[in-house]
């Protein structure tokens, strides 16, 4: 059969082709992301909420009223007077009563107690929220791919942090001392900020479309990501050496600034013995550590802001800018409650300060890897 010639001003044909949908293959896997960045902004609310309450906790010297550790039992307070006499009775057997608040009161204990529960059930709620989450987005099949991983890690730190809480907590019960031991409390507050900085980065990943993360890593700037991931590491340290001064309420002891009773040392720095003690349980030197911690961490975050100038990327520019007004309100807080005597009131606000600057800390080393994309017009010539 002859092939019939075509004219070359004939229509090819009108069948319309289909046409590849933009982002098509990123949207596979992608998962309820809105969603879970809205689960994890409200895990990360509660984190700051239990962080302020287990700081008033200690300021009120309640963490040690409640002396077993009874993951579900525990979630009932006292009902009756005969349940708050036993607590009480509990109380009275360890060295804290003994020693420092004997005579107290039904009402006093009360008190106490109300604080170090709402702690513990605050610790509750965070768990059964992660778990309603994660188990939920789970057997939806909601999860992105990749990230089941990462918000099943979350849950594992919390499970984790409730088992160091009852560590730091025993410690304060055996007889030893009044207080927990200090180097406990700090693992406890540091792993809380561990926790709170995955929550962070995961809040400004799952934010991003997976292929504007790659676009956006391809355009990195490896010296900031260095300097921050530095940063980072000199600001958690920062936070460490703050709990182990809260810990033995060192931040009481020298209120004088810059000098700390009247001399640039303070004095009987390596008095107790062995010599190791006076890193954690010697008011001057540990006051002495934090300061002179804070003093290089603020001088470096100066250098890291000060190279961040010369980014292109105004955003960029915006969050390293951010991040170095924070530092020095932090700074000047952090002054202020040693010349008042760390009062609750000013003490809990240099703790929240940590937590502000902490999310801070870690934007300018996400948007230092992951820049926003910007037009010519608003880049910098």
């Amino acid at each position: 059969m002859a092939q019939k010639t075509r004219s070359i001003f004939e229509e090819v044909g009108t069948t319309q082709k289909q046409v590849a949908t933009p982002g098509g293959i990123d949207a596979r896997g992608q998962g309820a992301r809105g969603a879970i960045r809205i689960w994890l902004m409200m895990l990360f609310a509660l984190l700051v909420v239990m962080i302020a309450v287990g700081g008033l906790t200690r300021l009120t010297d309640s963490g040690l009223s409640i002396t077993e550790w009874a993951p579900i039992s525990g979630a009932v307070p006292p009902l009756n007077d005969a349940d708050w006499q036993a607590e009480f009775e509990a109380y009275k057997q360890i060295p804290e009563y003994q020693l420092q608040n004997a005579g107290m009161s039904l009402a006093e204990f009360k008190v106490i107690y109300w604080w170090e529960w709402g702690h513990r059930q605050l610790g509750r709620v965070i768990g059964l929220v992660w778990a309603m989450g994660f188990f939920g987005f789970l057997a939806a099949r909601k999860i992105p791919q990749g990230w089941t991983g990462r918000l099943f890690f979350i849950g594992a730190l919390g499970g984790l942090q409730g088992a160091i809480g009852w560590w730091m907590v025993s410690s304060g019960l055996t007889g030893e001392q009044l207080d927990v031991k200090s180097y406990r409390l700090a693992t406890h507050l540091g792993l809380a900020f561990v926790i709170f900085g995955f929550i962070t980065w995961y809040i400004m990943k799952i934010a991003r479309r997976s292929a504007d993360l790659l676009t956006a890593r391809r355009a990195s700037d490896a010296t900031l990501v260095r300097l921050t991931t530095v940063l980072i590491g000199l600001t958690f340290l920062q936070i460490i050496l703050g709990a182990l001064v809260a810990g033995i309420d060192a931040g009481r002891a020298y209120p004088d600034w810059p000098l700390m009773a009247g001399g640039f040392l303070p004095p009987q720095m390596w008095e107790l013995s062995p010599v190791w003690r006076n890193l954690f349980e010697n008011n001057g030197t540990v006051q002495f550590i934090h300061r002179m911690s804070g003093y290089f961490l603020f001088v470096f975050a100066l250098f890291v802001w000060w190279r961040s100038r010369r980014s292109a990327n105004t955003r960029t520019r915006q969050a390293f800018a951010l991040m170095m007004g924070m530092m020095v309100v932090q700074m000047v807080i952090g002054i202020w409650t040693v010349m008042m005597m760390a009062p609750a009131h000013i003490a809990i606000l240099h703790q929240f300060g940590a937590v502000v600057l902490w999310v801070l800390v870690l934007r300018t080393r996400f948007v230092s890897r992951y820049p926003f994309a910007q037009s010519v017009r608003e880049a910098r010539a």
